[in-house]
This record gives C-alpha cells, structure tokens and sequence, in this order.
C-alpha cells in the first residue's frame, strides 16, 4: 500500500528540523512540510492562518488557546495532538519602562498592562503565572492590542470588564513609552526593549530563578501551541493523528539526542542539558495530561468556555485513534 500524504505547516523552530529533514517521518506517511524563515512572527501568524483556512494543508501548527475556544462553541472542525512544537516561560516576557517604581509582578495590581491577546495560549499562561505570583487577571486593567506592529495581536472579541482593547492605531509599546500604561505582556520583544539601557526593559530581574521555582512548584513548562489536524484528513484514516503524533514524540527525542552529542548550541549549552529536568519538552498526553488540565481549568476561570472542557474531550479524537 503506497504511503499517505500529509501536508503539515509550522514555524521553523530548531526542534522540529529532524521532521522537516525526513530524518525522522511518522510510520506510512510521505510527510510534506511548510515552513516559516528565520523565526519570522509574520510567518508563523501566517502559518496559523494557513492552519485553519488553507484546506491545502491537512495538519498545522495551532493556537492552543483557540482550539480550546473552538471545544467551548462546540467547533469540531479540527482536532488537536499532544503534540506541542512552540513552550516557553512566561516571566521573561514581562516589560516595564526603565526607571518605573514597578519591581515585582505584585506591583501590577490596579495598573495597566498591555497584552497582544486575550484568549491565546500564551496569554492563558501569563494569567496563570500571576496567579502563582498572588495577583489574579481581575486586579488588572488590561488592554489588548498590537506591541509594535500588526502582526500577531487578536484584539477583538467579547471582553469582561476590567479588559478593553487599546486605541486604534496605538502600539502598546508606545504606550508603555508615554506612560499610557504601566507594563506590558509581549511574547516578541518589543523593538525598544534592552536590558541595560532600555527605555523598555523586564520587571523580573531574577528570570531563571522565578521561573525554576515557578516549574518546581506548579510542574509546567508552558506550552502554547500544538498540532491541529482537518477533521476530513482524519475521519479519512484515524490512525493518522497517532502516527504523527507519534512522529512528534520520535523527533523530540532525536533532537534532545542531537543536542547532547553536539553541545555547542551556546557557550553553556552543555550545562543547559545536564541541569534541566527530564523529558521537559516531552511530546504525548500522558506526559501533558496535569498541564492540560491547568490549561483548560485557567480557560475556564478566565471565561474563555462557557463549561469546563476536560482534557479527555479537548483530545477526544486522538484518543478515539490511539
């Protein structure tokens, strides 16, 4: 029987190389990959526009955050995989003026902060990372819209009332600048930020360390996208999303591999492998399943589902598969 044909579109993130390559391919399956170029934020916004509305591709990298909202409508046009290409920490992301009387994140209760999205995956994370450091997205005036330019921001939609969306035409970096507002939340950095000489610079000045207390303590290392699939390509042959996720599983593991043999990533790349945790970016449900449900108990809390979405329903077609 000849191989099935699967399109699949994503960033171009180092991880995912050893699939983009061939060095590994899921089980019976020609894969063909899309990419972005050089870590382009408009490439990879366009990719999860392609996702979801270029029928041309079968599977695609994909918000999180979206696909949790679609469940909560009762959109069943795509599925998801616990697969998940693109995890990051989320203290790091957290700017302030050079100069501002802010110094930690409890500072930002009753102020003004800027954030690209209120419903995205790593928006999601942002609030939980609050939460952890004692400051809930209600003690917040939130404003959503873009942090230098158009490019990944979704600053429409129904929003509770401490959360409006900013000015037409203002950047939220810009407003930071004019003392506008009082902080802003931004997975890209924003153009005018630099650690030394600012104007724009990061609240948390220790990030390593919050951040590993923050892994010790709630054991996640946020992910914010994962791997969607058309819900034809599927219905066409269930066993597709085992076998790419399984892929996805494979090609973790060859990339951790790769960067233990050749450590030369960064200076200090080799310490990095051998001070972090285990199978920290491990592909597979059973090793997401206690992230996931924070995820969807946090969509919840924040209004984003009308109910809360188990992690067996927001998988339920790749369970239905495995």
């Amino acid at each position: 029987m000849a191989d099935a044909i699967l399109t699949l579109a994503l960033a171009d993130y180092a991880r995912v190389m050893p699939l983009v390559t061939g060095a590994v391919a899921p089980e019976g399956v020609k894969l063909k990959v899309a990419t972005g170029r050089e870590g382009s934020w408009p490439d990879r916004a366009s990719i999860l526009s392609r996702g979801l509305n270029d029928p041309s591709v079968d599977a695609a990298e994909g918000s999180m955050g979206q696909h949790l909202a679609r469940i909560g409508r009762g959109d069943r046009r795509f599925i998801a995989l616990p697969a998940f290409p693109l995890r990051n920490f989320t203290a790091r992301d957290l700017y302030i003026m050079k100069g501002s009387a802010l110094r930690s994140p409890t500072d930002l209760i009753g102020k003004r902060v800027g954030m690209y999205s209120w419903s995205a995956s790593g928006s999601i994370w942002y609030r939980h990372f609050l939460r952890w450091c004692g400051v809930e997205a209600d003690r917040i005036q939130w404003l959503i819209g873009d942090v230098d330019v158009p490019q990944i921001s979704q600053s429409s939609g129904h929003f509770p009332p401490h959360v409006k969306a900013a000015p037409a035409g203002r950047a939220l970096s810009e407003m930071l600048i004019a003392g506008a507002i009082d902080a802003l939340y931004s997975p890209p950095r924003p153009t005018k930020y630099h650690p030394k000489d600012g104007p724009i610079v990061r609240l948390v000045q220790d990030i390593r360390g919050t951040e590993m207390r923050y892994f010790a303590e709630t054991g996640v290392y946020p992910p914010q996208h994962l791997i969607i699939m058309r819900r034809e390509v599927w219905e066409r042959d269930k066993s597709l999303a085992r076998r790419l996720t399984d892929a996805f599983i494979r090609n973790n593991e060859f990339f951790e591999n790769q960067q233990r043999s050749f450590p030369y990533v960064t200076p200090w790349h080799d310490l990095e492998n051998e001070t972090s945790a285990p199978g920290y970016h491990a592909d597979g449900l059973p090793s997401n399943r206690h992230t996931m449900e924070l995820f969807c108990e946090m969509g919840f809390a924040l209004g984003l589902t009308p109910k809360l979405v188990s992690v067996d329903d927001y998988f339920a077609e790749y369970l239905e598969s495995v």
